[in-house]
């Protein structure tokens, strides 16, 4: 099956491309675009999507899930002061570090690298999120957690 890009004015299937390059960031092309029925030329960018594979403690290896690693965050700093902004790009500044390990982690990876963020970040978040991470069982292990911030 051949997918070609689809004209946005008349629809035609098939369109010319008139000149190619990477863009300023060179995480991506820059493609203009004519369609040889209406003439009318437009700009696409193609990005190439690499997946993110984590393996998990059970050994399962499942495709990285940007949702739920800011879920996971939000959830830590549930009821404390963050906006969205600062949430977004604290969670984008993780995941851009977690993306630099490689194309296949350890589950612990991420889980270690959100904790070094929250921990500079707020403690409380830190300790909710390391509780849920570290599976705490009861008060002691919080206490062990709170001495070593």
């Amino acid at each position: 099956m051949t997918l070609y890009m689809v004209c946005p004015y008349c629809n035609k299937e098939e369109t010319n491309v008139v000149d190619s390059r990477k863009t300023n960031e060179g995480n991506s092309i820059r493609r203009r675009r004519e369609c040889p029925k209406c003439e009318l030329r437009f700009t696409t960018y193609e990005k190439a999507e690499i997946g993110l594979m984590i393996q998990k403690r059970s050994g399962d290896i499942q495709e990285f899930n940007y949702e739920k690693l800011y879920k996971g965050i939000e959830n830590a700093f549930g009821g404390l002061d963050i906006n969205d902004k600062k949430l977004k790009t604290l969670v984008d500044n993780i995941h851009n570090e977690i993306k630099t390990q490689g194309n296949k982690i350890k589950s612990e990876i991420v889980g270690e690298t959100v904790l070094k963020y929250l921990k500079e970040s707020n403690e409380v978040a830190y300790l909710r999120f390391a509780s849920v991470y570290k599976e705490f069982s009861d008060a002691s292990d919080f206490e062990k957690e709170v001495a070593e911030l």
